[in-house]
């Protein structure tokens, strides 16, 4: 069983979030809510739960102000904001987990299933790059969570050469000779990093455009990173491609 603290400023979103887990969550025990930063602490030193459910801005601070505090975080967190795409891509970046409002029942199941298998251990480090992308205004100085079965990188965006898909896999390559692979499609990585400099220039491939070395025409047109890598352009791409090499000459 987990033991779930919610803590919200809004007194429905509290109760539709106690009834919404009693319905569909017969693995989560409702501890307690509270319904502030400082209630909240007291919440979590009485209550000592497994899981909080934390609203990101409340009335007395934020969500984020409450973890600090409490600083190392001995519990596992799904953050409940409300839509801003800019902090979105940050909780993204960051493989933070979060819930939009109001609280769409079946994404609350998966975070809740996602959330058993979390290693405590991680949020720790997820946080960490969640402040950093916060605070970070250039999108390729934000930092990314990477995570395989057995260990958690955090990377710079920068670092990233490319990203190769494999079937529901994918292999990112970075400047320092890693290639590690996570189970992600190319796709999740695309819709985040395409507003970072990257660009998917076929159906497996996706590459950071600042580390091109050359385009070769060659052979249908290919790509050459700055690890060497021969990265295959789709026909399709092919004009667009020079296009965006061209303006980047400028």
């Amino acid at each position: 069983m987990l033991n779930v603290v919610i803590i919200d400023d809004e007194d429905h979103i509290r109760d539709s979030l106690v009834k919404l887990l009693a319905r569909h969550c017969p693995q989560v025990t409702v501890a307690g809510t509270a319904f502030s930063v400082n209630s909240g602490i007291k919440a979590v030193d009485d209550l000592h739960p497994d899981l909080v459910l934390l609203d990101v801005q409340m009335n007395d601070g934020t969500g984020f102000d409450l973890l600090k505090s409490l600083s190392p975080v001995e519990f596992k967190v799904i953050f409940i904001t409300a839509y801003d795409q800019y902090a979105l891509q940050a909780f993204r970046f960051s493989a933070v987990d979060y819930l939009l409002k109001p609280v769409n029942p079946e994404h609350l199941v998966a975070a809740i299933d996602r959330a058993g298998l979390l290693v405590r251990d991680h949020f720790n480090v997820q946080m960490n790059a969640l402040y950093e992308n916060l605070k970070s205004v250039s999108r390729q100085d934000k930092k990314i969570v990477v995570k395989t079965t057995e260990q958690i990188h955090l990377l710079d965006i920068k670092s990233i050469v490319s990203c190769e898909s494999d079937s529901c896999y994918t292999t990112v390559h970075t400047t320092e000779g890693e290639h590690i692979m996570v189970a992600k499609t190319l796709k999740e990585y695309e819709e985040m990093l395409t507003g970072c400099g990257f660009y998917r220039v076929h159906k497996s491939h996706l590459i950071n455009l600042a580390h091109i070395k050359r385009f070769d025409k060659r052979d249908g047109g290919y790509i050459v990173l700055a690890n060497d890598q021969k990265i295959p352009v789709a026909s399709r791409k092919r004009e667009e491609m020079l296009g965006l090499i061209e303006e980047m000459a400028k």
